[in-house]
């Protein structure tokens, strides 16, 4: 499986697991073809770091990613057959440490995602926006203040 395509799994994987609430499947498919395109802008950009994390087990098998540029995480994504296993923390703690200023967008209502991020400092910055996918749900900044 190539890059892109692992990143996908982990994304949709990730995303069909805790935003079900948000994204009901039956009425919003996982938008596979969009999520896809949206890595390849993303991979081809200089100014974005995409770092994937294997499995221990099954080396070659990608568990989660995180993507970032000089000061915002763009996507963070964990399968849930990884979750609770630190995976996520790791990757916040590489990308964040070559910021100077962390900011990440998140979708207002991922509480999972929420309780992560301010166990480890990030907090809302008050700056909000709909999310680019139907039904566009509120996304909040949050800004990490360790």
């Amino acid at each position: 499986m190539d890059d892109v395509e692992a990143l996908v799994a982990v994304e949709r994987g990730a995303s069909l697991a805790a935003l079900g609430h948000i994204f009901p499947p039956d009425e919003y498919p996982y938008p596979t073809d969009d999520i896809r395109a949206r890595w390849l802008v993303v991979l081809a950009d200089p100014s974005v770091t995409t770092l994937l994390l294997e499995s221990e087990e099954r080396p070659g098998e990608v568990v989660a990613f995180v993507a970032f540029d000089a000061d915002r995480i763009r996507h963070l994504a964990v399968h849930p057959r990884h979750w609770r296993h630190g995976h996520a923390r790791r990757a916040l703690d590489v990308a964040t440490a070559r910021m100077e200023t962390p900011t990440l967008w998140m979708l207002e209502q991922n509480h999972r995602a929420r309780g992560l991020y301010e166990h480890l400092g990030w907090v809302p910055t008050g700056r909000s926006r709909p999310a680019e996918f139907p039904p566009h749900p509120t996304e909040i900044e949050l800004a990490h203040r360790p």
